[in-house]
C-alpha cells in the first residue's frame, strides 16, 4: 500500500512516539488530541528528540526541518482523518473507548485505510467487531521508546485480511522495525511475558529480597535484559502495567496476573513511573533514585 497521510490518535508519550517515526518516513503525519496541552507536550517531547540528534551529530537540522513539515496536531477528529491511509490508535487501555473511537474512524476514512490499535493487551477481535470492516483492523503494538525501540507486534485476528496484514509488515519495514506476527490472544506475546516478570519482581521488592536496584542488576547481567524489570516498569507507567495485568486476570480468570498490592498502592498514590516523577524509583531529578520509603 502507498502510504501517503498517516493519523496518530492519542498524543501521549506512545503517540508521540510513533508520530516522529512516522514524520521520519516522509509521511504526511496528523496527531489527533482532545487536548491541546497534550499536544504542545507531544511535539515538544518530539523536537526535544530531534535537537538531542543533533547535538550527538545523529540529526542534521534540515532533517529536523523536513520532518517538522510533515506533522501537524489535530483537535478535529474528522479534520485528522480526512483521506488518510493509515489510522494507529494510542488511547488508553479501555476497551469501551476504544470501540467507540474506532467505529467512528470507520465512518471518516477512505475504504482502504487501514485501522492499527497500538494496545498492548486488549482484544483486537473485539475492536474490529466495532466496526464494519474488521479486515482492515490490526493491532500494531509498538515499545517504548518508540523511535529507539526496533521490535513491532503485530498481533492478527480471524477477520483480518492478508492484505492487511502484508500491508502492515511493509509499513513496519519502512519505519525501522522487526516485525513479528502473532495470533489475537490476550496479552499477545510481549506483554504476557513482560508484565508476568514486572509483577514477580514487584513482588520479590515488597517481600525485601533484595533492593529495586539490586533486582534490575541480575536480570541486566544475569539474564542479558537490555533493561531491568522495574526500571521498565517505570518507563512503561505502571498504570500501564496494572491496567494489562488486570486485563489478563480477567481473561484467564487466573489470581496469577492479579496486580501486587505494591503495584496497586503506587498507582493509587499516583506514582506511576517516569512520567509522574516518581514510581518503584524517583525520577524527580532527572535520574533514577532508588526510594527508601517503599
Amino acid at each position: 500500500m502507498d502510504v501517503r497521510i498517516v493519523t496518530i490518535i492519542g498524543a501521549g508519550t506512545m503517540g508521540a512516539g510513533i508520530a516522529q517515526i512516522s514524520a521520519q518516513c516522509g509521511w504526511e503525519t496528523r496527531i489527533f488530541d482532545t487536548s491541546t496541552k497534550s499536544l504542545k507536550n507531544a511535539i515538544s517531547n518530539i523536537d526535544a528528540f530531534w535537537n538531542k540528534g543533533i547535538q550527538i551529530g545523529k540529526t542534521t537540522k534540515i532533517e529536523k526541518e523536513i520532518w517538522n513539515s510533515k506533522l501537524t496536531t489535530h483537535t478535529d477528529l474528522e479534520d485528522a482523518l480526512k483521506s488518510t491511509d493509515l489510522v494507529i490508535e494510542a488511547i488508553p487501555e479501555i476497551m469501551e473507548l476504544k470501540k467507540n473511537l474506532f467505529s467512528k474512524i470507520e465512518k471518516l476514512v477512505p475504504s482502504h485505510t487501514i485501522m492499527a490499535s497500538n494496545t498492548s493487551s486488549l482484544s483486537i477481535s473485539e475492536i474490529a467487531d466495532a466496526t464494519n470492516s474488521p479486515e482492515r483492523v490490526i493491532g500494531m503494538h509498538f515499545f517504548n521508546p518508540v523511535p529507539i525501540m526496533k521490535l513491532l507486534e503485530l498481533i492478527h485476528h480471524d477477520k483480518c485480511s492478508q492484505e492487511t496484514i502484508d500491508s502492515s509488515r511493509l509499513i513496519g519495514l519502512k519505519m525501522g522495525k522487526i516485525t513479528i506476527l502473532v495470533k489475537d490472544v490476550p496479552g499477545f506475546a510481549t506483554s504476557r511475558l513482560g508484565v508476568v516478570l514486572g509483577n514477580e519482581a514487584i513482588r520479590m521488592l515488597a517481600e525485601g529480597v533484595a533492593s529495586a536496584s539490586d533486582i534490575d542488576t541480575a536480570m541486566v547481567l544475569g539474564y542479558k535484559h537490555p533493561i531491568g524489570p522495574l526500571e521498565l516498569s517505570d518507563l512503561v507507567g505502571l498504570d500501564v502495567r496494572k491496567d494489562i495485568l488486570s486485563n489478563l486476570a480477567l481473561s484467564f480468570s487466573d489470581d496469577h496476573y492479579v496486580p501486587h498490592p505494591l503495584l496497586k498502592n503506587l498507582v493509587d498514590a499516583g506514582h506511576l513511573g517516569m512520567k509522574s516523577g516518581k514510581g518503584i524509583y524517583d525520577w524527580s531529578s532527572g535520574t533514577k533514585v532508588e526510594r527508601d520509603d517503599i
